[in-house]
Formats: structure tokens, C-alpha cells, sequence
């Protein structure tokens, strides 16, 4: 049976609504942190392992996931993404304490991990390579643009009624989300019967998880100094895992993820400009706020009303880029893209007054930058793997972005705090951006670099759009 237009877009439409209604209230915690942790009598800072956990948890868990989607089937592995975030959503509105608040956080983060994994490989069963980049725009609008939707429908319910009513709000949006997929998914026909006939393989996973886990973790408190005992023990736990994961996953007769993409400038390229746009794109927006307060003296309302110019930006271009990178090709779009990310980062590090203009123009460069080269990024990493392993392919991208993210975060953090008493408080902001600056570079470098697969990956017969 073949799936026409109207099919495929009704696909579309369903499989990024329940990434939205996932992902909808990710950054809820950055506007609402004093109050939860009032509610909750803990402290914000303890509390920023709920927004840290999930961070973590889509690192550890991805791999795994994608590979399982891959195995038995990515309609399965999508509907137990939305059904383990309608859990921790009912949970995070009951949560009785900062634990169980972190915890089903925590657990989130493997939902959001299912979603993004079996997203790309239930799009891709219907839409042919071709198109694949104009989905991705789509895909990364929503990306961008659910968590923006939280913050601005957010703020104005927690004030109302409390920031348990963000949850409680979210659970019958994921509940249509998980009926309508349900209905509307196709049935896991894409499944690596040979491979799963064989299992998961469980050492592998376990070794890949435990040591990205160790390396993000090491990552994320290398605040307290890179000598610590949790930053020095974790570093040695990821090289000894990752080490191992390499030898150990030559000799699986089903890896978790295919060493030999590690190899390949296809896979491997896009992965390193994805790193570094999020490095960049993160780490200012995280340190924006307070570069707007702290430096510049503006108060929470404006700095809070600049901020829309990033996401608003990137929600118009992500989908307009991806119909344009079908033009001017995945590689010369994910260039571009990286070229306005540095040109971003410079525009920061001139401000040095109230400048209104400037502000905008930084902010908004950013936001066009990432929606430029996301789902050209995307393409790229797609293209390099074939339609049986694109829950890999995902989950690898996914990977290398986490990484980013937290990476990004931490470092320029830190170089501001330690800029600061040589270079002045708005100095070392400067210093900070310029250290994204130069990691954004190494997008455009990667991006250069990319040799577009030859190969095309077939669109099965029971699914090829008519």
C-alpha cells in the first residue's frame, strides 16, 4: 500500500506534535527555579540538576535507544517515549521532593531521547532523500520553537496558579500526542529482523553508556576545577569505557553503533559541526541573560524580552533554510550557517553599551545561524547511514550535540568567571564569547570538509510516496 501526500503529511504532523508536546516545557525551569525550589524547600542550585539530568540522561541514553529503535522497530520505540513522558510529566506535577522532582527529570531525558531517535527514521520512511532536508527544517522549528511556547505560556501560568499546573497542563497534551501516533504511525516494518534475532548487545551499550555519561558528567562540574576528584574520576571511567566500547564493539555480531562511522568524514564531520553550533549557540544562551544584567544593567524584564529575538529568528528560518539548503545543497547551507554563528559571537564581544540594536542583531544572528545549519547539519548526518541504522544515526548526532550543550555551558561560563578580576565584569564576557567564536569556527571548518554520500538510501516499496 503506497502513502500519498495527504498521508505523509498527516505523519509529519503527528510525529512533531508529540516532539512538541515533549519537549513544550524543557526551559520552564529556567524561569520558574526560585519558586520550585521554594515549593520544594531545597535551594535553586540544587535544583539545577532538573534541568542538567536531562542533559545528561539523552548523552547515556541515546546510543542505546537508537540502536533498540533499529532492532524492534521505531513506531515501538516512539510510543514508549511518549508514554514514559506522560509519566514523569504526571510525576514532575506530583513531585514531593527535590529528589523525586530530579529524578523524573531525569527520566525525561530518556523520553526525549526515544522521540528524537525514532523521529528521524519514522520521517525518513516516507520521505525520500530528497526531502529529507525540508523535514528537518520543520523537525527543528519544532525543536526550537516548543520550549519557547513553555517559557511564554509558562511564566503567565505559574504566576497564576503555580508552577505545578506547567505538568499538570502538559499530561492530556501528551495523551492526545500518544493517541494520534498511535492511530497514525505506521507498523515497524523497517526493523533489522537479522539483527534483532541476535539482541541488543548489552555489554557494548553499558560500556558506551557509562562512558559518555562519565565524560558529559566531567564536563558539566569542571566548574569546580579541572583537578577535582569527580572531574579527574570521571575522566578516567570514560577513557577506560570508551576505550573498551571501541575494541569490544569490532568483535559484536550486533554493535550498538557501528565503530566504523567513527572513520567516516561523512558521519563523523557533520557531528563535529553540530557540536560546535550547539557549544556556541548554548553556551550564549545560558550567559546572554547575565552579560544583559550584570554588564550591561538592564533589568530581568528587558533582557527577558531581548531573549525572544534568538529562538523567534531561528523558528522562521529553520523551515524557510531547509526548503533553500534543497537549492544551494546541505553542505553550503551548514557553511553559512556556521559563518553567521562566529559572526554572532563577535557582535557579542563589541557590545560594551546599552545598545539596543546590537543586542538584537547578536541575538538574532545566533538564532538564524542555528536554524541555517540544523537541518542541513541534519541531511548531512542522514545521508551518511542507511535507513535500517538511522535510529543510530540520530542517536550519534544527538550525542555530539548534548556535548555541546553541556560543553558549550560549562566552558564559556568559566571563562567569564575566571576572566573577570583581570578583564572587568563586562571584559569577560567579551572573553567569553570570543571563546565561542572560536569553537563556532571549527563548524565552518567541518563544514567545508563534508563530502556529501554518494549514496541514496531507497524508500521501501509499502511506504514510497505516491
Amino acid at each position: 500500500m503506497r502513502s500519498g501526500g495527504g498521508s505523509r503529511r498527516v505523519l509529519l504532523v503527528s510525529v512533531l506534535f508529540g516532539l512538541f508536546a515533549s519537549n513544550v516545557t524543557f526551559t520552564i525551569f529556567n524561569v520558574a527555579l526560585v519558586d520550585i525550589a521554594r515549593s520544594l524547600r531545597t535551594t535553586p542550585t540544587t535544583l539545577t540538576w532538573a534541568i542538567t539530568a536531562p542533559l545528561l540522561a539523552v548523552g547515556v541514553g541515546a546510543p542505546v535507544l537508537g540502536r533498540l529503535g533499529d532492532l524492534r522497530g521505531h513506531r515501538r520505540l516512539y510510543l514508549f517515549g511518549l508514554a514514559g513522558s506522560l509519566v514523569c510529566a504526571a510525576t514532575t506535577a506530583l513531585a514531593w521532593n527535590a529528589a523525586s522532582l530530579i529524578a523524573a527529570r531525569l527520566f525525561s531525558g530518556l523520553g526525549s531521547a526515544c522521540l528524537t531517535a525514532a523521529s528521524w527514521a519514522l520521517l525518513f520512511q516516507v520521505f525520500g532523500p530528497a526531502e529529507r532536508t525540508r523535514v528537518l527544517g520543520w523537525w527543528s522549528l519544532v525543536g526550537a520553537g516548543g520550549p519557547v511556547i513553555g517559557v511564554a505560556a509558562g511564566g503567565p501560568i505559574v504566576e497564576a496558579f503555580g508552577w505545578r499546573w506547567i505538568f499538570v497542563l502538559q499530561v492530556p497534551l501528551l495523551l492526545a500526542a500518544l493517541a494520534a501516533n498511535y492511530v497514525v504511525l505506521p507498523r515497524d516494518a523497517s526493523a533489522d529482523e537479522g539483527a534483532a534475532s541476535s539482541g541488543l548487545d548489552l555489554p557494548g551499550a553499558a560500556l558506551l553508556g557509562l562512558g559518555v555519561g562519565s565524560a558529559l558528567l566531567a564536563v558539566n562540574q569542571a566548574g569546580s576545577g579541572w583537578r577535582s576528584p569527580v572531574v579527574l574520576g570521571s575522566v578516567a571511567v570514560a577513557a577506560i569505557c570508551l576505550a573498551g566500547f571501541s575494541v569490544f564493539e569490532r568483535r559484536a555480531r550486533s554493535p550498538v553503533f557501528p565503530v566504523e562511522w567513527l572513520s567516516d568524514r561523512r558521519f563523523v564531520l557533520p557531528c563535529v559541526a553540530a557540536f560546535a553550533l550547539n557549544f556556541a549557540y548554548m553556551g550564549g544562551f545560558f550567559l546572554t541573560p547575565l552579560f544583559l544584567e550584570q554588564g550591561l544593567h538592564y533589568s530581568i524584564g528587558a533582557s527577558g524580552f531581548f531573549q525572544i529575538a534568538r529562538p523567534l529568528v531561528f523558528a522562521v528560518a529553520a523551515p524557510a533554510a531547509g526548503y533553500m539548503a534543497v537549492r544551494t545543497g546541505e553542505k553550503a547551507a551548514a557553511v553559512a550557517g556556521g559563518v553567521i554563528m562566529v559572526t554572532s559571537m563577535l557582535v557579542f564581544a563589541l557590545i560594551d553599551t546599552r545598545s539596543a540594536v546590537l543586542i538584537i542583531l547578536a541575538l538574532g544572528a545566533s538564532g538564524l545561524a542555528s536554524g541555517v545549519a540544523t537541518p542541513a547539519v541534519s541531511a548531512l548526518v542522514a545521508a551518511a547511514a542507511d535507513l535500517e541504522r538511522m535510529g543510530s544515526a540520530s542517536a550519534g548526532m544527538q550525542v555530539a550535540s548534548q556535548v555541546g550543550v553541556v560543553a558549550g555551558i560549562q566552558v564559556m561560563q568559566t571563562v567569564q568567571a575566571t576572566r573577570q578580576h583581570l578583564a572587568g565584569v563586562v571584559g569577560s564576557y567579551h572573553d567569553a564569547y570570543l571563546a565561542g567564536a572560536v569553537v563556532a569556527v571549527a563548524a565552518v571548518g567541518s563544514a567545508l570538509l563534508v563530502r556529501r554520500s554518494g549514496r541514496v538510501a531507497p524508500t521501501p516499496a509499502v511506504l514510497e510516496a505516491g
